[in-house]
């Protein structure tokens, strides 16, 4: 399947137009025409090749909302015009433990991310969803429940499996005490899943500049983490800290904000970290965990509770040519607090 999409061709260049070829179906693939995609950081991350690993060309983009084109002649779960939605991952062995229990992202021989990794039949490089045709195996695609507006949708395929799946390994429900660092993309997601569980939802920031907008989004509470008496006065006020700040930071200001085995789970920074000073941790029995995306089956779960609940991302639509425009502005931290790209409009912008 010849196709269209906008790829970074060195981690110095922009994103632009970008011919390949989609494979062939498989028996247990499904095609579709795509609808949306959002834009992650971690897109810009690996277009600039800041973790090590792109390969390039690379074509980004792993939250995507489309519509069933085709199906291989062993798929069950999907019909031709599904509206249909693919995550961070389009691969797994299927046979290790962690994916016999649906926690593929965990694969003990590696998931195949959707962009910049390889298949694991033909070594080729997958291309993600800044493109106007996607193929995917069957059990990586999943179904977008009614209710849900296609537009804003896609950010929840990253965004929202990122802050949904720790909520959901802590057993966060009503009475939970939850904070959340950082009013972001990942961060204004946090607080809208963890309020419709029922928690009581803080806030953290460095300045009250945001402090409107996160009792907005559904917090309850606002915590300046710079006011030291504000800070002390939280100890021990938390059960669980989802740390979403996607650059190295001190951790060891908010370790004595857990309470007794509570935990700060850091979804953002991927790479070193500041020095800990384990204190806080041995006399509270504290812990520092991280977490990546949830699994396929705790991703549908997710997108059905956000159809339940109205939950959904606040995004700013953007067309495909205003791509490397949008990175230099979630570099600003100027967004508010998700783009999405409207892949209509790639046909005219890769023209």
């Amino acid at each position: 399947m010849r196709t269209i999409g906008y790829a970074a061709q060195s981690p110095d260049a922009p994103l632009a137009p970008f011919a390949f070829e989609r494979r062939e179906l498989r028996p247990n693939d499904v095609a579709m025409d795509i609808l949306y995609c959002g834009v992650c950081h971690s897109d810009l991350h690996t277009a600039r090749n800041d973790w090590g690993w792109t390969i390039y060309p690379a074509v980004p983009g792993h939250e995507i909302v489309g519509r069933v084109t085709a199906v291989g002649s062993e798929v069950t779960r999907y019909t031709v015009g599904d509206t249909v939605a693919v995550g961070c991952m389009v691969d797994s062995c299927q046979h290790c433990d962690q994916c016999r229990k649906g926690e593929e992202q965990l694969c003990r021989e590696g998931n195949t991310g959707t962009y910049s990794s390889r298949d694991r039949l033909t070594g080729d490089v997958t291309h993600g969803g800044y493109s106007r045709h996607l193929v995917v195996r069957e059990e990586f695609v999943l179904r977008v429940p009614e209710g849900l507006d296609l537009a804003r949708a896609a950010p929840l395929l990253c965004a929202g499996i990122t802050t949904y799946s720790p909520l959901r390994t802590w057993n966060v429900g009503p009475g939970s005490r939850v904070g959340v660092i950082g009013l972001g993309g990942l961060g204004h997601m946090a607080v809208k899943l963890a309020s419709g569980l029922g928690a009581h939802v803080t806030v953290l920031s460095r300045t009250p500049d945001k402090e409107a907008d996160a009792l907005e989004l559904g917090a309850d509470a606002f915590l300046v983490s710079s006011d030291a008496d504000a800070m002390a006065q939280a100890a021990s006020g938390f059960d669980l800290i989802i740390d979403t700040v996607p650059v190295r930071h001190d951790l060891k200001p908010y370790l004595p904000l857990l309470d007794v085995d509570g935990t700060l789970v850091l979804v953002g920074q991927v790479g070193p970290m500041d020095e800990m000073n384990t204190v806080p941790l041995l006399l509270g029995r504290r812990r520092v965990a991280g977490s990546p995306i949830g699994g396929i089956r705790e991703t549908q779960e997710m997108l059905d509770f956000c159809a339940r609940k109205g939950i959904l991302p606040d995004c700013e639509m953007i067309r495909m040519d205003q791509i490397n425009e949008a990175y230099e502005r979630m570099e600003r931290s100027d967004v508010r607090y998700r783009f999405v790209i409207d892949m209509a409009s790639l046909t005219e912008a890769a023209a």
